[in-house]
Formats: C-alpha cells, sequence, structure tokens
C-alpha cells in the first residue's frame, strides 16, 4: 500500500473498497466549529494541534477557559505560542463554568476583527450539549471566523462540529541537528465525524515554514484496511472479507 503524504489535504479513501485507483484530496481549510479532543490526561495535543491552524499574522485570537480546564491542562503560554509561529495578540478569556465559555465564544464569533476563536471546556457538562454546538456552529459560518472547542476529558459526545478530531502526542521527530535533542512535535490525529470529509487517521506534524494555516499540519496517512492497493492481487479479497 502506498503511504501517502499531504500537506493541508486530508487524501480520502474509501473504507474497504478495491476500486479506488487514485485518491482525490479534499482541500483542509478552517471550517465553522471544530471539536478536538485529546486522548490522553493533561495531554498538550489538542492545544498544539489547534495552535498549528491558527493564522500568524490576522487579527487577534480569543480563547476563553473554563475553571476546570486551567486546573487540568494549564494556560496558554505565549511563548510556547509564538514557537509555532502565532505574532497576532491573544485575548485570553478565564471563567469559572462551561456555559460562559459558550457565551463568550458565541459573542466572539460576531466580531468580524477576530481572525479565530479557540475555548477549553473540561469534562461531558450538561450545557454543552448538542444544541449548545449547534448555536456556535451557525455563528460560525454567519461571521466566518473558525471555532476551535478543545474538550479534554471528553470521549466524544453528540455535537454539531462541522469537524470531530481525536488527538494524542507521539514521540518528537529526530532533531536534524542534535539526535539528543527533540524535533518537531508529532500527534496522532483522527478524523472520526466531517462533513464533506471521509474519516480518517494520521499522523501529524507542524511546518512552520509553510506560508498559511491551511497548509500547516503535515498529514501522514496511517496503514489502514480500508486504504487498499487497487492493483494488489489480493484487495478485493481482503476489501469483501
Amino acid at each position: 500500500m502506498e503511504n501517502r503524504e499531504t500537506y493541508g489535504q486530508v487524501v480520502s479513501l474509501p473504507p474497504r473498497s478495491a476500486d479506488v485507483a487514485t485518491a482525490q484530496p479534499l482541500v483542509q481549510g478552517p471550517c465553522a466549529l471544530t471539536d478536538v479532543h485529546p486522548l490522553g490526561l493533561a495531554d498538550p495535543a489538542g492545544m498544539g494541534f489547534v495552535l498549528a491552524q491558527l493564522p500568524q499574522d490576522a487579527g487577534p485570537v480569543l480563547w476563553v477557559q473554563d475553571h476546570a480546564s486551567r486546573r487540568e491542562n494549564g494556560r496558554p503560554y505565549m511563548p510556547g505560542m509564538r514557537g509555532f509561529g502565532l505574532r497576532v495578540p491573544v485575548l485570553q478569556v478565564r471563567v469559572s463554568h462551561p456555559r460562559d465559555v459558550l457565551w463568550a465564544m458565541e459573542e466572539g464569533a460576531g466580531c468580524g476583527g477576530l481572525s479565530a476563536i479557540v475555548g477549553e471546556v473540561h469534562g461531558a457538562p450538561q450545557v454543552l450539549d448538542f444544541t449548545a454546538t449547534k448555536r456556535l456552529a451557525l455563528r460560525g459560518e454567519k461571521s466566518g471566523v473558525p471555532i476551535y472547542l478543545i474538550r479534554s476529558g471528553d470521549g466524544g459526545v453528540l455535537s454539531a462540529a462541522r469537524e470531530r478530531w481525536r488527538v494524542s502526542s507521539l514521540p518528537s521527530d529526530a532533531h536534524p541537528h542534535d539526535p539528543r535533542a527533540p524535533g518537531a512535535l508529532r500527534w496522532q490525529a483522527e478524523l472520526f465525524r466531517a462533513r464533506n470529509r471521509a474519516p480518517g487517521r494520521w499522523q501529524a506534524s507542524y511546518d512552520a515554514d509553510r506560508p498559511s494555516a491551511a497548509d500547516r499540519l503535515h498529514l501522514v496517512s496511517e496503514a489502514d484496511v480500508g486504504a487498499l492497493d487497487a492493483g494488489h492481487p489480493r484487495s478485493a479479497e481482503l476489501a469483501r472479507g
């Protein structure tokens, strides 16, 4: 099976199909609402995955956290964010309750001067239901401001998000100049729900040299039974099995 790589694109291989000779890439870009579910306890993968997609030199970013998220995951560290190339102001809002996170995000989504909105909610509080996420998604579609919701400690309950990712940290790449030092950050990223895009799993890394947020995520597809080489003589048999 060919291991496909792409910058800022998701290679869509329909599951268990032996009839696909050439996959059609779907261009990745910001959508109205994206759910990001870090899998590990206090895993920074969710924050890193979102930071890699934020605009570097547009308007300010609104970042909202509830008390539980600050306690479990810590606060955004601005010097570390600059390591992702983020040069825009980050407006940090700290609230106590998840409903206040949702209110601040909705209000921010109506402000065209923002380049993105990031919210953090820990656990699966009752206020974060399908209706609440639907309101966020509609606000984001109307204003054109991309919204990212980092949901730590939440296995993935019902949501109206246009894309839903599970992410976890992987060992860093080798450093190009010092084998004893960590290299580029890497994550395992699984798109498990999406509109207009096939689900899949990738190893993701951040490429600081790419010019825009739409192509700074370097996605390498993982081996999967559904991604079969159509030219393999046993591919049809494997697909049927």
